[in-house]
């Protein structure tokens, strides 16, 4: 019996040095081997210039009395507290205004980018102004610029200014109603976070209704309808009962009532100013993005405007908005450091300022905050990765 011949040979077989897989997994070997000595070089050189400086380490700091006040805490706060509540108090300072600031850009920006789109000529004009001023002024300006011009010209407390719901504001700030909830109202929480997850099982089985037969369950109103009205029955069967704390004048200030200091006013509302002219050109890039096929495809069907808007263009657009606001997102945590400039007690200020200036514990307090702020970013990207993986187009 004879072997026919193919024609194919093996080929040769790479040396150990020259196979490309050895040689790349070498290449990172050494690399992490210089990555990790450098590393501990520096760790090595730091802990031997402290050592001949007579400087300890450690974090035992953290358990001393604080000595110092701190303007405005969302916890209780004295003289007599320690570091590590010092700490609480700036971290969630911090998060208050990253919060209230990324709430209130993301409607401004969302509403200024579409607004530049306009064909009316006077919105989108000015729409076009607000983005190129405020994005090309410095941010501790435009600070400096809300707390000491706008703010600190108030009038004294005495000659507060009025606002509605029975609010005013003066140079110490922004005195407004404080609302205090009764026992009974923990089961009106309750309420609405079971109606919440009602409307989450709603949109899952509306999304599956609609791929299998492509009937369309109006899911907004009916979520409206199931959160409001869940927490309004349970609101009405629990008895449970508001009342608001009315800030009064007296005789030097404002009695009752909740007490918005003007560091946080100008911080947020800085914030929000800004990063708004930032996410209104990414929402307008995204918008943009979309095939114009997919706006004439809409009309033809007889989709108003709004509803055009809504169901077809921005859900298409939101596949390219993500990833930008995203990093808009962590800009504007990381730019609440700036509320130092201006007196607001954020984790920078209260921690990696007064506390490491009492303490000289420096490489501890800026490593702290250091870590603070990569959690702030590596969480706020996974959330936002996490729904951009649910609103990117999936390819069959």
């Amino acid at each position: 019996m004879t072997t026919l011949d193919t024609g194919q040979q093996t080929a040769p077989r790479a040396s150990f040095f020259n196979d490309p897989v050895i040689r790349g997994v070498i290449y990172q070997v050494v690399v992490a081997a210089l990555i990790i000595s450098f590393i501990l070089w520096i760790i090595g050189n730091t802990a031997a210039n402290l050592a001949a400086q007579n400087k300890t380490t450690g974090f035992d700091f953290l358990w001393r009395t604080a000595g110092f006040d701190i303007s405005f805490s969302l916890l209780p706060w004295s003289r007599a507290s320690y570091y590590w509540e010092a700490f609480l108090v700036g971290l969630l300072n911090t998060v208050l205004v990253a919060v209230v600031g990324i709430f209130f850009a993301t409607i401004l920006g969302f509403t200024i980018g579409i607004a530049r789109l306009s064909t009316n000529f006077i919105v989108s004009s000015l729409a076009t102004i607000y983005i190129e001023v405020i994005r090309n002024i410095p941010l501790l300006l435009q600070l400096f610029f809300w707390y000491f011009a706008v703010l600190k010209a108030m009038p004294a407390v005495r000659n507060s200014f009025e606002l509605p719901f029975d609010s005013f504001i003066n140079q110490r700030g922004i005195m407004i109603p404080r609302p205090i909830p009764d026992e009974q109202f923990g089961f009106v929480w309750l309420g609405l976070a079971l109606a919440v997850i009602g409307v989450v099982v709603l949109r899952y089985w509306a999304k599956k209704r609609l791929e299998a037969t492509g009937q369309r369950f109006p899911v907004f109103l009916t979520s409206v309808a199931i959160l409001f009205g869940v927490t309004a029955f349970v609101f009405w069967i629990s008895g449970a009962s508001v009342a608001f704390e009315i800030p009064v004048l007296e005789r030097f200030n404002f009695r009752g009532g909740l007490q918005l200091p003007p560091e946080f006013v100008a911080l947020a509302f800085g914030l929000t100013i800004y990063t708004a002219a930032f996410i209104a050109e990414t929402v307008r890039a995204g918008i943009q993005a979309v095939n114009h096929g997919q706006t004439e495809a809409a009309a033809s069907l007889g989709l108003k405007d709004a509803d055009r808007l809504r169901l077809v263009i921005v859900p298409q657009a939101m596949r390219v908005i993500i990833p930008p606001l995203t990093s808009q997102y962590l800009n504007l945590t990381k730019n609440s450091s700036l509320g130092a400039a201006i007196g607001y007690p954020e984790l920078v200020n209260v921690f990696a300022g007064t506390s490491l200036n009492q303490t000289g514990r420096a490489i501890e307090c800026i490593a702290i905050v250091m870590l603070v702020y990569l959690t702030f970013s590596l969480l706020t990207s996974a959330i936002m990765n996490w729904y951009n993986a649910r609103v990117k187009l999936v390819e069959r």
